[in-house]
């Protein structure tokens, strides 16, 4: 069983920064897709940006395009979200996921979920 572990969240202010990490545990995920999706306060869960299995394809919802960067460090087993210029609509809780098949937006598509983490954009 693979579980996916994010850190990296908390509180910051408009116009700050945070990184979120992820790190599967149970098994390497070095072939699957990996994205991050999050769920703001009273809404449905929304793509926020996937990377395919190589790193070399990359995609971001447009309302984060610009100030958020996915990447990921094979060889450490991790995938990093760097988030600049965050504003209050950004507030959710953010989701790491995996995908065994085709680099997608649907959140249905991805198979292994982690427990999320907090992120707050203060005004």
């Amino acid at each position: 069983q693979v579980q996916l572990v994010e850190s990296g969240g908390g509180l910051v202010q408009t116009g700050g920064s945070l990184r979120l990490s992820c790190s599967p545990s149970g098994r390497t995920l070095s072939s699957a897709v990996m994205g991050w999706f999050r769920q703001p306060p009273g809404k449905e869960r929304e793509f926020v940006a996937f990377i395919s299995w190589s790193g070399g394809a990359t995609d971001y919802a447009g309302s984060v395009k610009g100030r958020f960067s996915i990447s990921r460090d094979k060889a450490k087993n991790m995938v990093y979200l760097q988030m600049s210029s965050l504003k209050p609509e950004d507030t959710a809780v953010y989701y790491c996921a995996a995908n065994k098949g085709l680099a997608v937006r649907n959140p249905t598509r991805y198979d292994y979920w982690g427990q999320g983490t907090q992120v707050t954009v203060s005004s």
